[in-house]
């Protein structure tokens, strides 16, 4: 009798376990779905305080095969679901990009299975890039500050378009041959920048540039970056931030 007992003790456990892990590793979703993969991470990270176009990247364990389930796992929100599109950086990482901007002084909640992170968005800081006034104009909390600029000249064209920051660096090295330029070309180049803030992977910041002091306000001379004297720039660095969105146009 004691070792049916047993057995049928063990057998209840041996079930109560597997319901466990089972659900562990198929945790339900907000809106009744279900993870392909764990989270390996999201971001902002938690506690983290980003402008108003900041994406949320969420990175998944391993790959996945069905992107369409995984993006409907992923929910961010404030008080309410936000809107948004998903880019696929990788097959693990889906990056989320708001329509238009997050909400200033915000909270934001992400979600996806039992990860969660909770971000802060600033007052909101606006950059307007004028390529045809030569002019940058830094909006914070609805106050604006314009000062001169100069963008890529002809050959070398700054794009048009809102780009969010994407991080900032108190020194960096402007090296010609990572836009296609070599070294041996009167264009070539390697420069110790300061006070830079980099809106694309592909090489254009915002940074000091004394050496175009006399054409910032007058006329587009860079290889496509945004130039600004070493006083606008330092400004601009201590108060732009990762997020903030950067209008360029003409």
């Amino acid at each position: 009798m004691r070792n049916i007992i047993r057995y049928l003790f063990l057998t209840i456990l041996v079930a109560v376990l597997a319901v466990f892990w089972s659900g562990t590793a198929t945790a339900t979703l907000i809106g009744n779905s279900t993870t392909i993969s764990p989270v390996e991470s999201i971001g902002p990270a938690d506690g983290q305080v980003v402008g108003v176009a900041h994406p949320v990247t969420v990175r998944f364990a391993t790959q996945v095969a069905d992107r369409a389930k995984a993006e409907r796992s992923i929910d961010i929100r404030t008080t309410q679901p936000l809107t948004g599109t998903f880019a696929w950086t990788s097959d693990r990482e889906a990056v989320w990009t708001p329509t238009g901007f997050l909400p200033a002084n915000a909270r934001i909640t992400v979600g996806v299975g039992n990860a969660r992170t909770e971000f802060d968005t600033n007052a909101g800081v606006y950059g307007d890039g004028d390529m045809s006034a030569h002019t940058f104009t830094l909006t914070v909390g609805g106050i604006p500050r314009t000062m001169p600029a100069s963008y890529g000249k002809p050959k070398y064209p700054t794009p048009s378009g809102t780009f969010p920051v994407l991080e900032k660096a108190r020194n960096v090295v402007f090296d010609s041959r990572t836009i296609g330029i070599p070294l041996s070309s009167p264009e070539g180049y390697v420069i110790n920048g300061e006070f830079a803030e980099r809106l694309t992977w592909g090489g254009v910041y915002i940074h000091s540039a004394p050496w175009s002091v006399e054409d910032q306000g007058n006329a587009n001379v860079s290889h496509g970056c945004l130039n600004l004297s070493p006083e606008n720039a330092e400004w601009v660095y201590h108060t732009i931030n990762v997020g903030d969105p950067v209008t360029l146009h003409w």
